[in-house]
């Protein structure tokens, strides 16, 4: 039997303004809080621990949507503004609550229970705040069903001013404050919501003393990293955050400082004067590094250095004569903050010698519009798996190991030209080997048939498991027998290093069995380790684990790649964890209190499609759209911002197809068609317009991005319009209007949708994520027939 309606009405409910408002400011609190959360949880926890912010928002959300359902009559006691009024509050409260638990909770990589009782005391505290959200979200959306598209549209208005606002947060405010910030602008939305004006006054003084703290707090000398990487930290001389990292410098007891990246990566500051460097300490141990050869074989060249850090590889250029040293910071903190203002004088004014030449951006995007050549393109132990403010992908990799990349240093280097790669190796090598074999795909593209005499590879001792470091060497040229000799005269003097692959004694080893071979895919195919040449397609340079090695233990605990290796392991943690969690949220509690009567469950299928669709294709341009703007924070900034904004103005101009349900599968279809024809011509239509300048590439990027996106806008509040009207049409009908669960399940295949994409594109490639995509909104067109709702006047 049913239960009878509970219908109640309430005077003084919120205006259309305080609806779009309230909307807009909770939503922007919510992005603003997940991407804060995602630069902190890479420098407190790991990188590829960052991936979790995602998955608790998305989480979060969610299950604020089941509550909503299930305890829809409890909440009909309240109207909706005191409601919206005290989860905003509470929230505004909670939201510091969480970052001091994160601040203060030492979680590290061990495999036993206490720390996991740990992380998940850290991931619960991190998600109550977006359960709120889902909860105050889904209750406005259900009782005001009616006004879903202006509603929707102001949820994605708010969250593309928060991508927007990430970047300038993070860089004046840095990463607790932003995070403080945002529960700033959840008390101002409670502020919105407030029934009396006694409630809006305790919400605005909320807001003050918050602001205060900020205000108060903004050298971060109060509230800052305690716990890193599951050990507390020292104060360091110097500390500072931006939307790329968290940069300290500390000072070690023999007086040496170090620069300190995200509490883990670190480049020592070079305090060198290059001119006077013969016959110091300084000159023996960096000429008997590796990465010295190519000093050695190009003492007078012109150098361009990506990732030059504190500046070691332009030390020892400038001390061997180099005329002319590019470098290639992509961290302003570092480049300008660090070593040419606060440290200059330490490092001996470095950065601002006449022969060096700065650049602030990605070393790739500089190389590849770069008008001039170089005898040496170098890199030194560059890691692009950093996580960035971008979010959706913690694991992000910036292309610098991908075969075009090398076609590019190749094509920017002079005649007789090298690249110099230093990475770490290991007793099986992979990472050094990777790098050779990438080179060698990148050669037979620029027509060289027989790369055996176009590589020397030499390593800093005997290869084992913990890894040392190894420089591969590469030309367009075979390298000669005068070069070779340079090579061999220079081991005289630095016995510690070692051959690995000399093209006149190529030895018997990975290295030489892979030159020797000549065709990389077929070496990887029957190697350990998958080291086949990675592309921009699948950018995923340092993920060598093959699919059988991914959960054994002893492949995750080898080596200085083991955090990499672990990254895989957490991802289908992270998947798992998110099955279990949809399950218990949304599959369970559908089958206690049962699913609405008038919403067959092919309607609420509808939804999942739609969430994952999105979630899918919004991941796979973040990642495709790095390469085209030259640095993964602005492709955070641009793609989600124009997704969302243009999304928004689809809700809002999707007003006239909500009168039915049947012109649904329009938009639809054009999401299909428009992401099919993107997965073909989006690499090459990027590659042509890589050289236009940047206000250009953001008058294209709106071009790509915002037609998609404004369709993407419609499908979602279309849904639940069609939904409401099947469910029960009245707007305070506490039984049988569906909107809630409707939103639980979107923001469950989001959850699920955001790890798949990674997964899929790491396994298939960006362009089959993007197919994945176009098929799951495939599914929502035949799906349409479902949302079977009577025509109804849109009033708005």
């Amino acid at each position: 039997m049913r239960e009878p309606s509970l219908v109640v009405v309430f005077p003084r409910e919120p205006d259309h303004r305080a609806l779009v408002a309230g909307i807009a400011l909770s939503s922007f609190s919510a992005l603003l809080l997940e991407l804060g959360l995602t630069r902190l949880f890479s420098v407190v926890l790991f990188y590829h621990f960052a991936f979790l912010a995602i998955s608790i928002a998305l989480l979060g959300l969610g299950a604020g949507g089941v509550f909503a359902y299930l305890g829809k009559r409890w909440f009909a006691r309240f109207r909706t503004r005191r409601l919206a009024f005290g989860l905003c509050f509470l929230n505004a409260l909670l939201v510091p609550v969480a970052l001091g638990i994160v601040l203060h909770v030492p979680v590290s990589l061990e495999l036993s229970g206490a720390n996991f009782l740990r992380l998940t005391t850290m991931y619960v505290a991190c998600a109550v705040p977006f359960l709120l959200t889902g909860l105050e979200f889904s209750v406005v959306f259900a009782r005001k069903s009616r006004h879903v598209s202006r509603l929707y549209g102001a949820d994605l208005a708010g969250g593309a001013l928060a991508c927007l606002g990430i970047v300038p947060l993070l860089n004046w405010l840095g990463g607790p404050n932003t995070i403080l910030f945002a529960a700033v602008v959840a008390a101002v939305s409670g502020a919105v919501w407030a029934p009396t004006r006694a409630a809006r006054r305790a919400t605005v003084a909320l807001a003050g003393a918050l602001l205060l703290v900020i205000a108060a707090n903004h050298s971060g000398r109060w509230i800052d990293v305690i716990y890193a990487k599951g050990e507390k930290r020292v104060q360091p001389e110097f500390a500072r955050w931006n939307a790329i990292s968290r940069v300290e410098v500390d000072s070690l007891p023999n007086g040496a400082k170090v620069v300190v990246i995200d509490a883990d990566a670190n480049t020592f500051i070079m305090n060198v004067d290059p001119m006077h460097w013969e016959g110091t300490q300084a000159q023996d141990n960096l000429m008997a590094a590796p990465p010295a050869l190519a000093n050695v074989l190009r003492p007078h060249g012109e150098f361009a250095i990506i990732g030059s850090g504190g500046g070691v590889d332009v030390l020892r250029a400038l001390a061997n004569g180099s005329p002319s040293v590019t470098g290639i910071e992509i961290n302003p903190i570092i480049a300008n903050t660090v070593m040419r203002d606060r440290y200059a004088d330490y490092a001996q004014h470095l950065y601002q010698r006449p022969e060096v030449h700065m650049q602030v951006t990605d070393g790739r995007s500089f190389i590849r519009n770069a008008g001039q050549s170089f005898d040496v393109v170098q890199m030194t132990l560059v890691d692009t798996w950093a996580s960035t403010a971008a979010g959706a992908f913690a694991l992000s990799e910036n292309s610098l190991y991908t075969v075009e990349a090398f076609q590019e240093y190749f094509e920017h280097l002079k005649p007789d030209g090298m690249v110099a790669v230093t990475r770490w190796e290991f007793r099986q090598p992979r990472e050094a080997l990777r790098v050779v074999s990438v080179a060698m795909d990148a050669l037979h593209r620029l027509g060289v048939k027989d790369p055996r005499k176009h590589f020397i590879v030499v390593s800093d001792g005997a290869l084992d498991e913990d890894g040392i470091p190894v420089v591969v060497l590469a030309k367009k040229s075979p390298f000669t027998p005068e070069e070779e000799g340079a090579v061999k005269e220079h081991f005289e003097d630095n016995p510690d290093l070692v051959a690995l692959y000399l093209p006149s004694v190529p030895g018997d080893n990975a290295f030489s069995r892979l030159i020797a071979g000549n065709d990389p895919y077929a070496f990887a195919k029957q190697y350990p380790y998958n080291v086949a040449p990675v592309n921009d397609n699948r950018p995923f340079f340092f993920f060598t684990l093959k699919i059988g090695q991914v959960l054994h233990q002893e492949s995750l605990q080898q080596g200085m790649d083991w955090k990499v290796n672990l990254g895989v392991a957490v991802l289908v943690m992270v998947l798992v964890i998110s099955l279990v969690a949809v399950l218990a949220f949304l599959i369970v509690p559908l089958a206690v209190r049962g699913r609405p009567a008038r919403a067959p469950a092919a309607c609420l299928l509808y939804f999942v499609a739609v969430g994952l669709g999105y979630i899918l294709v919004e991941i796979a341009f973040i990642q495709r759209f790095v390469l085209f703007l030259g640095h993964p924070t602005y492709a955070l900034t641009v793609v989600v911002f124009l997704l969302l904004l243009s999304s928004g103005g689809g809700s809002l101009a999707s007003r006239p197809w909500l009168a039915t349900a049947s012109r649904t599968w329009m938009p639809l279809l054009f999401i299909v068609a428009a992401l099919l024809l993107y997965v073909f011509i989006l690499p090459g239509v990027l590659n042509a317009w890589v050289g236009l300048p940047f206000p250009l590439k953001l008058i294209a990027s709106a071009g790509l991005l915002v037609p998609l996106g404004f369709a993407m806008g419609m499908p979602f509040p279309a849904g639940l319009h069609a939904l409401g009207s099947i469910a029960g049409p009245q707007e305070g009908d506490a039984n049988h209007n569906a909107v809630e669960w409707a939103w639980a399940v979107n923001a469950g295949s989001s959850v699920l949708g955001s790890v798949l994409a990674i997964m899929i594109a790491i396994q298939f490639g960006l362009n089959v994520t993007l197919a994945c995509g176009a098929a799951a909104y495939f599914l929502a067109v035949l799906l349409t027939g479902t949302l079977r709702a009577r025509p109804v006047q849109a009033r708005l």
